[in-house]
């Protein structure tokens, strides 16, 4: 059965500007490239392609585009579309978060939570550290979460310790110019 006239109507205009996104993804529009990179991951099961995904996310990953940064890392920490590889994630997650992605930031202070049960007990105070100071500097952001993991990490941290990652906070702030309220 054909498409019925409203449908043909409707689709048009979608299918240019996914003809629009294209070119401007093949002319190196990092935005664009992004969209492309989400479109591709984020389709139903049958037609979502993670290599696709990754394809432009790396694009846009290239050229400094945070949320493809973010994207990229979890594509890489996951396995989607790539081979899985850890320290790909944490070097694309890290990017992202220097350049104040809340949600990349987030995922770090998860991702030190984890390490301070890998290492050895003299790294876990510094992997505290570190998950204090991305848990704050998300949850300035209103990260969903982020504020009660560094208040519930906090409370088993001395005043020093948290005076210390609250520290790490602010110098991070002031470096990137991502101000971090007292």
């Amino acid at each position: 059965m054909d498409k019925s006239w409203f449908r043909k109507l409707f689709d048009r205009p979608r299918q240019r500007q996914l003809a629009s996104i294209q070119a401007k993804a093949d002319d190196g529009d990092a935005g664009a490239q992004f969209s492309l990179g989400f479109s591709f991951a984020n389709r139903g099961k049958a037609t979502q392609d993670y290599t696709q995904a990754a394809h432009w996310y790396l694009k846009a990953a290239d050229q400094n585009h945070a949320l493809a940064q973010l994207n990229l890392g979890r594509m890489f920490a996951g396995g989607q579309g790539v081979t899985q590889d850890e320290d790909k994630a944490v070097m694309w997650i890290q990017k992202a978060a220097r350049q104040g992605d809340a949600g990349a930031q987030h995922d770090l202070g998860l991702r030190c939570l984890r390490a301070r049960f890998d290492g050895l007990p003299q790294d876990a105070l510094e992997s505290n550290l570190e998950a204090y100071k991305w848990f704050r500097l998300a949850a300035a952001q209103d990260y969903m979460g982020s504020q009660a993991a560094f208040e519930a990490l906090s409370l088993g941290m001395t005043r020093e310790q948290v005076a210390e990652g609250n520290q790490r906070a602010t110098t991070f702030s002031a470096s990137s110019s991502n101000p971090v309220p007292a």
